[in-house]
C-alpha cells in the first residue's frame, strides 16, 4: 500500500506539471507556421525580339555627274554634288537569341537632295531628289538595352533631272542600287528605342533621253546619310 501511495503522488505531480505548462503556453502569442519569404528584386530582362515602327530624319550628301548622249560619250560632262535633308519612317521585325539580334527592316523617306553642275559657270544640269527607300537585313550584338548593328540591302532613289537654262523639260527616273551601314540603338523603355545610323548607298547609271539638245547619261551616284530615329516596339 505504501508503494501505491507513492506512485499516486508522483502521477499527481506529473499531471499538475502538464496542466501548468499548457496554461503558460496558452498565454504565449501563437507561433507562425512558417517564416515569411523575402523575394529579391530582379530587374526585368530587356528583349529586342518583336516588330516595330518608327520615324527618322537626317542629312545626306551625294557625288554624281553626267556624260552626254545615250550610250554616253566618255568625259563629255561634269561631276557635281547634291546635299539635303531626309525624313520619313521605318518598320521591321527583330529576333534575339542570346546576345545576337537578327531582323529585317524597310524604310521610306522624302529627300531634299539637290545639286547643280555649274559646269560652264552657270546652271546647265540640275537634279532634285524626290524620295528614297530601302529593304535591308540587320545583324547586331546586344548588351542589355544597347544594340550595335550592321545593315545592308537593296535601295532606290527617285530623282528629277532638268536643264533649267536650256529648256523646260524635266525627266523623273528611279535609280536602283544597294546600301550598307552601321548603327547604335538604345532601349530607354520596354517599348521605346532611339537610334543613330550612318548609311552609304550606291546607285547605277541611268539614261535621261531629253528630246531637245543632248541626251544625258547620269553616272553612278553615291549617297551618304546620317540619320537619327525613334522607334516604338510592340
Amino acid at each position: 500500500m505504501k508503494n501505491i501511495s507513492v506512485a499516486c503522488k508522483v502521477a499527481g505531480l506529473a499531471i499538475a506539471g502538464i496542466v501548468s505548462c499548457q496554461a503558460v503556453a496558452a498565454d504565449l502569442p501563437p507561433r507562425p507556421d512558417y517564416a515569411p519569404i523575402v523575394k529579391a528584386s530582379v530587374a526585368p530582362f530587356f528583349s529586342w525580339t518583336g516588330c516595330y515602327v518608327g520615324a527618322q530624319g537626317g542629312f545626306a550628301w551625294s557625288n554624281t555627274g553626267y556624260d552626254l548622249d545615250i550610250p554616253p560619250t566618255p568625259n563629255t560632262g561634269f561631276n557635281f554634288q547634291l546635299i539635303g535633308g531626309v525624313a520619313g519612317g521605318h518598320a521591321g521585325c527583330n529576333y534575339q537569341f542570346s546576345n545576337f539580334v537578327v531582323g529585317i527592316e524597310g524604310d521610306l523617306e522624302g529627300t531634299g537632295l539637290r545639286g547643280r553642275d555649274f559646269g560652264l559657270g552657270v546652271t546647265i544640269d540640275e537634279i532634285k531628289g524626290k524620295w528614297d527607300a530601302s529593304v535591308r537585313g540587320r545583324v547586331g550584338y546586344a548588351v542589355d538595352r544597347l544594340l550595335v548593328y550592321g545593315t545592308g540591302g537593296a535601295a532606290w532613289l527617285d530623282v528629277n533631272y532638268s536643264r533649267p537654262n536650256l529648256d523646260s523639260q524635266a525627266i523623273s527616273k528611279l535609280l536602283n542600287g544597294w546600301t550598307a551601314g552601321l548603327g547604335l540603338e538604345y532601349g530607354f523603355t520596354r517599348n521605346w528605342t532611339f537610334r543613330v545610323e550612318y548609311r552609304y548607298a550606291r546607285f547605277g547609271s541611268q539614261a535621261f533621253p531629253f528630246t531637245t539638245g543632248s541626251e544625258r547619261t547620269l553616272r553612278e551616284t553615291e549617297v551618304s546619310t546620317i540619320r537619327g530615329g525613334a522607334t516604338y516596339k510592340f
